[in-house]
């Protein structure tokens, strides 16, 4: 979903793209049809796009909204006594293979601080190489 929406009333005429101080919009004219892009990661979210719209086709309000996207969808391990998350089934793997042990599903309530010394023992491992 992107944050940068663009109404009906757009009409080409490409005063957002050329006034652009983050130069976050770009357009390609192909075949029959002209192609508006938007590059969130450039966007400096000023709303001059809006503010040079002669058309009012720049909705700036969504690149105000600051919302979470979805972006990844990992599968979680349950405590196997209460039923709390404890982590991801890939984290669990990442932490096995590089313990060469297998990781028990415990909450920290039910297993004490096991887990976490063996996560700072992994973290503290990459900092050093």
């Amino acid at each position: 979903m992107s944050f940068f929406k663009v109404n009906e009333n757009c009409n080409g005429c490409l005063a957002c793209v050329q006034n652009c101080p983050a130069s976050a919009l770009n357009y390609f004219d192909e075949k029959d049809s002209r192609k508006i892009l938007h590059n969130m990661s450039l966007c400096a979210r000023c709303g001059h796009c809006w503010r040079v719209c002669p058309q009012d086709a720049v909705e700036f309000k969504y690149l105000l909204t600051g919302r979470f996207d979805l972006v990844k969808t990992l599968d979680l391990v349950h405590c196997r006594v209460c039923g709390e998350p404890v982590y991801t089934v890939s984290f669990g793997d990442t932490v096995s293979s590089s313990t060469k042990k297998d990781v028990e599903a415990l909450c920290p309530d039910h297993k004490g601080s096991k887990p976490v010394d063996v996560w700072k023992k992994l973290a503290s491992r990459r900092a050093s190489q």
